[in-house]
């Protein structure tokens, strides 16, 4: 069983940068893909950013492409969202989440569903 926390998040302006971390403790988690989650007060969760279990998939949503970067170290089992630029819509609780889905399409469909959750991390954003 994975267990995943999430840190990092807090008050930030717009067009500031921050970074959001996913520490992962109680399994093989190299072995797992992870994804990250925004959910926007009153919105549903989206999938915002996933990236493979060696790190050379990733994926992004049309939304943060350009601004967001995900990446990993396995041996730190981390789990890593760079946010640059900071907007207003970036404002919400981001979730990690961890799988093994059979393939990547589900992951790009969106329609995989992780297995383990973090309790997240809330980001605030100010004008």
């Amino acid at each position: 069983q994975v267990q995943l926390v999430e840190s990092g998040g807090g008050l930030v302006q717009t067009g500031e940068s921050l970074t959001l971390t996913c520490a992962a403790s109680g399994g093989q988690f190299s072995m797992y893909a992870v994804g990250w989650f925004r959910q926007a007060p009153g919105k549903d969760r989206e999938l915002v950013a996933a990236i493979g279990v060696s790190g050379k998939s990733t994926h992004y949503a049309d939304s943060v492409k350009g601004r967001f970067t995900i990446s990993r170290d396995n041996a730190r089992e981390m789990v890593y969202l760079q946010v640059k630029n900071v907007k207003p819509e970036d404002k919400g609780t981001y979730y990690c989440a961890a799988g093994r889905p059979p393939d990547w399409v589900r992951i790009v469909a969106a329609t995989f569903e992780f297995d383990y959750w973090g309790q997240g991390t809330q980001v605030t954003v100010s004008s």
